[in-house]
Formats: C-alpha cells, structure tokens, sequence
C-alpha cells in the first residue's frame, strides 16, 4: 500500500475507533448491554490495529505520524488502560462502565482532531488542548449520567481542564519565528537591456467570449481567452505593456517558468504593486531560455486565472520550422478549452505539440495514432528521449510537456481526459487504458552537478486551523502554518539549495517556485534515473516525498507555493528570500 493509501486508511480506522467507543459509551449508558459490549469490542481491535497503520506510517517518514506517535499514542494507551479492564470482566451493571468507555472515545476524537486540525508538527499546544477536551467532556459526563465524582475530584478535574486550555490556548495562537535575515527585496530589475525587439500590449478586461456555442462571462487579455501568443526568438528583448480597463481587483503578470528577474516576476506585494483599472506596468526581459511557457495574473490569481486571465509564451531557438501547434487546456466556467479542432498535416513534416495545463488539476494526455517523443519538459529539452506509442502522459496544474513526431501518411489525434482536442484527421482510439508515462526514468541520466548543498529545507504539506488570523480558518499548511506566517526560505547568491517537499494531506499539490527551475533528486526515496528534469511545476501527491535541488543564482524575493490556485490563497504560500552577504562561487545552474 502506498504512504497515501496508508494515511487514509489510518484516517479511517481512527474515526471507527472514536465512534466504536462513543458508541459503546452511550449504549452502555441506555443499558444495551450486547451492543456496548460488541461496539467497545470493536472499538478496542481497530485502537489495536491503528499501531499498525501508525508504525508503518512511521516508517515512511515522521512527517507523517509524529502527532500520531506523540499525541494520539498516549490517550489511546489511556483509552485502552481505562475501559479494556472493564471489557474483560463486564459488570452487572452495564451502565457502570459507560464513563470509561465514553473517556474512551474522547480521547480517540481528540486525537482524531489532533491530526485534522493540526497535523504536523505535533506541538505541545495540541496536546494540552486535546487533554483539555478529554477532560472536560468526562468530567461533564460524570454528572450528566449520574455517577459524580467526589468534590476533590470534580475540582481537581475542572483546573486540570482549564490550565490545559489556557495553556494550550496560548501556545497555538503564539506567532512563529519569523527570519530576521537582512534580504535583497527591490520592485523593479535595474539592469539596461536596451530597446526591445518584440513588443507587446495586453490590456485586462471584463469580456463575452463564445465557448461551443454559449456566450460566457470571463476576464481576458484584448478581449479573448486565452490571451495572444507571445512569441520570441532566444537573445529578443520582449517588452509587455499591461493595461487594466476595468478588473477592480487589479491584474499583473507572472511569467509561468520563465526565470525572468526578480522585478519582472509580477507577484503583487512582493515584486511590484497590482496594475489597477487605468493603469499600466511595463514589463521587459531578455529571451534567454528556449521553450514552451505561460503567462497569468498572479493579482487574486485563483478567481483571476480561472476567469481567463491566462495566454501563452512561447521563447525558440530560430525562426519556427515545420509544424508548431500549442495547446492550452482550461477550464472556463465549467467548459472544457481548447475548442476541437482538425488541421490536416502533410507526411512527413516534422510536427511540436506545446502541451500547457493552465488549470488547478492534473490532466491526462494521449497521442493516438503516431509513435512520439517528449522532447521537453517545462521548458528543458530531455537527453536522448525514447520514442514512444500508446502512452499517455500527465502534466500536473501549471506544467507543460513538448510532444515531437514525424505526422504519418494516416490520422493522428491528441486527447486529453479521454477528449480529442487537435486532429490532423479522424482518428478514434481508446487510450483509456495505456500506460502512463514516469518522467524521472525517461531519456539518458546524467550525473547531478552539485556534490554538495549548502542549504537545506523540509516543506511538510497539511490542512489545519489557522488561529493567526482576526478569524480562525481550515487552512492548507505548510510545515503548520499559513501564509503569512511561514518563514521564508532564506538563501544566499551562489547556495546549492535542496527542498524535501513532503504531502501528508488527502490531497494533490502540484508545487511551483518561481524564478528557478530544480532538478529532480528522488521521489519517494527512489533517485530519478532518467534525464535530468528541471522542473518549475510538479505533483506532489498524498504521502509522496520529493527532494529537488537548485543553484540560487536569481536574486529577490520569490514566491513558492501550490499551483492549485485556490489551496495558495488558503495559505499554502511562502517565500524564497536572498540574505545580503558574500556570495558563493559555483558552476552554472544547469547546462542546457
């Protein structure tokens, strides 16, 4: 079973617990005796059978059982020192041993809610707030049912509760350590680049577009979603002027992948200010680095993207040759995007499909019809790529995959969640069960460049209450905290940097740094063995562990957040920062 299978499972095995103890609880207390007995039975074997799912979990990595193993380990043993005796040799009475059982099942549901609301790191604020609730809880119990606990008791119950609160209370809302590193933080990059050889004004604004035949309400560049096509050859100056006509909530510009200079970067706050409705920013860089890219607001990008604020940026090496198709699949207002289309391709011709996954989720492609190779990946070419047939391919949210193939003499199809999106004729196939492609065993490894990191940094993945806030919130959470309160990353020029990106929650995080690309070490504790992937978008699924690695060679402040748009705005956002001080000297980042 995988480490995400055995979360969940774990997951459900301690909601049955919880429940088989109140249950027997509260049968107990209505003197339904076989069924108290059979629901505490019950609940007893899956509180046994959780050390199993928990030593495993342990296995896979602390991250994922350290509240297990030092919060919820402890009341279970408590739950079970209190009512097993009592299972053994039931009662008469079978409403005497409804307070252990129910004792039981609160501490089970505290440490449920410990993993729930808090996940990781388990934190010794958790633990008095789960002490308190149990209890609390028993000690109402005792009365409620009848069988009070002496005053001395009761009292002693009642400030042993009240100090965990209070206690656990102040250490949960106490703010986090925040770097005081000095940093390099400007808006704007000061470096002359001279007149721009390609010029471009995109201009923001509410608009009707036409989706398979319905008139939809989007946000679009000049009128259309997606947006132009930016094109460049290598060693053009591209400038971008941005006009807001109307989007109250301001737009700017994030260059998805492409590693422009920090006052470039377009991240509202952080590199420059929101573009609002009647003004302008001009953006200029130099094309330094061939491929397939995308462009997106990243002002209130989960509502702004969504809408259709998004286009793409396409960088060659040379004046296009052959047959260059870019698709770029979205999901407006619940249709699906790019509209089909047929574009018959004469035999022979050399042909590059530009894969972009502007949406939140992962999607699944497959090209019928023509063995084919992935010649780049976010915009890195792969070394010696294999050709392949019948298999598909998953580009995560944010990413992008080149497909490359001689068009045969007969039909070629390219599908995508099982929909053709781009034909050069008819040409039906079933790609439902092929085969998905593993990008970190495919094409010639290489050897990793670095023999050593200078930095290093562990980013754990979870969902958990956010108490920072003027109101609390479920939060997506990144080592147990929200934005704004994750420390940043602080680097300086030159460090070999490598990231542990570790995924204990239910749900997939397709992760994004901007202004760098990272080589893929391992996943899950197995090295990539195939070519070298420099990403800037990849999936991190539930109870995966990713280690990544860059040169910091990019100055400024970079965000680095999940590319599930809305889970970045519920606080899975945080930073990359360079401290000012001597840089280190190294080789290049990557060789292309």
């Amino acid at each position: 079973m995988s480490t995400g299978g055995l979360i969940a499972t774990d997951l459900v095995i301690a909601v049955l617990a919880a429940a088989g103890w109140l249950g027997g609880g509260a049968a107990a207390a209505a003197r339904r005796r076989p069924l108290a007995l059979g629901l505490a039975l019950f609940a007893l074997l899956a509180t046994l059978a959780r050390a199993i799912t928990v030593t495993a979990l342990a296995r896979a990595g602390w991250w994922f059982a350290a509240e297990k193993i030092l919060i919820a380990a402890p009341l279970s043993l408590a739950a079970v020192a209190v009512a097993g005796p009592r299972l053994l040799r039931p009662p008469v009475d079978i409403r005497s041993v409804a307070v252990p059982l129910l004792f039981a099942g609160y501490a089970q549901s505290a440490a449920l809610l410990v993993t729930v609301l808090h996940g990781y790191p388990a934190s010794a604020g958790a633990g008095l707030l789960a002490v308190a609730g149990v209890v609390a809880a028993t000690t109402i119990s005792w009365r409620v049912l009848g069988t009070r606990p002496s005053r001395a008791a009761y009292r002693a119950a009642l400030v042993l509760a009240v100090g965990a609160l209070v206690a656990g209370t102040g250490l949960a809302a106490a703010p986090g350590a925040t770097s005081g590193a000095p940093h390099h933080h400007e808006y704007r990059d000061a470096r002359a680049l001279g007149e721009p050889t390609r010029r471009f004004t995109l201009t923001a604004g509410t608009a009707t577009v036409n989706v398979s035949g319905r008139d939809i309400a989007a946000w679009a560049f000049n009128g259309q979603v997606p947006g132009p096509e930016l094109t460049a050859t290598v060693g053009d100056v591209i400038e971008v002027v941005l006009r807001n006509r109307n989007i109250d909530r301001g737009v700017t510009l994030h260059w998805h992948g492409y590693d422009v200079p920090n006052g470039q970067d377009g991240v509202p706050g952080v590199t420059q200010a929101a573009v609002r409705p009647g003004a302008e920013f001009v953006y200029r860089f130099r094309a330094g680095q061939a491929g397939t890219y995308w462009y997106h607001t990243h002002a209130v990008s989960d509502v702004g993207v969504r809408m259709g604020l998004y286009g793409v940026l396409v960088v060659r090496p040379a004046p296009a040759t052959g047959v260059d198709v870019t698709v770029a699949v979205h999901t407006l207002a619940g249709l699906p995007l790019p509209v089909p289309r047929t574009e018959p391709v004469e035999a022979a011709a050399p042909v590059r499909l530009r894969l972009v996954n502007t949406d939140d989720t992962t999607h699944r492609y497959a090209l019928a019809g023509t063995p084919f190779r992935v010649a780049a990946i976010d915009g890195f070419d792969l070394r010696e790529p294999a050709p392949l047939v019948d298999t598909a391919v998953l580009i995560p949210a944010g990413g992008r995959y080149d497909l490359v193939f001689s068009a045969p003499a007969t039909p070629v199809a390219l599908f995508v969640d099982g929909r053709a999106v781009y034909a050069t004729g008819t040409a039906p196939a079933a790609t439902a069960g092929w085969p998905v492609l593993d990008p970190l065993t495919y094409g010639a490894r290489s050897p990793v460049p670095w023999p050593r990191f200078d930095r290093r940094f562990t980013l754990t993945l979870d969902r958990g209450l956010d108490l920072h806030g003027l109101l609390p919130r479920y939060a997506h959470t990144v080592n147990g905290k929200a934005d704004p309160d994750i420390p940043p990353q602080v680097v300086r020029l030159g460090d070999v940097v490598k990231f542990t990106i570790v995924n204990r929650s239910l749900v997939v995080h397709p992760w994004h740094l901007h202004g760098h690309h990272v080589l893929v070490l391992s996943r899950n504790g197995s090295p990539a063995t195939g070519s070298p992937l420099w990403l800037d978008s990849f999936d991190v699924r539930p109870g995966d562990v990713w280690e990544v690695g860059f040169r910091a060679d990019n100055p400024g402040m970079w965000a680095n957040h999940c590319h599930n748009l809305p889970h970045a705005d519920a606080g899975m956002t945080l930073h990359l920062m360079y401290a000012e001080g001597e840089a280190r000297i190294g080789p290049p980042l990557h060789v292309r």
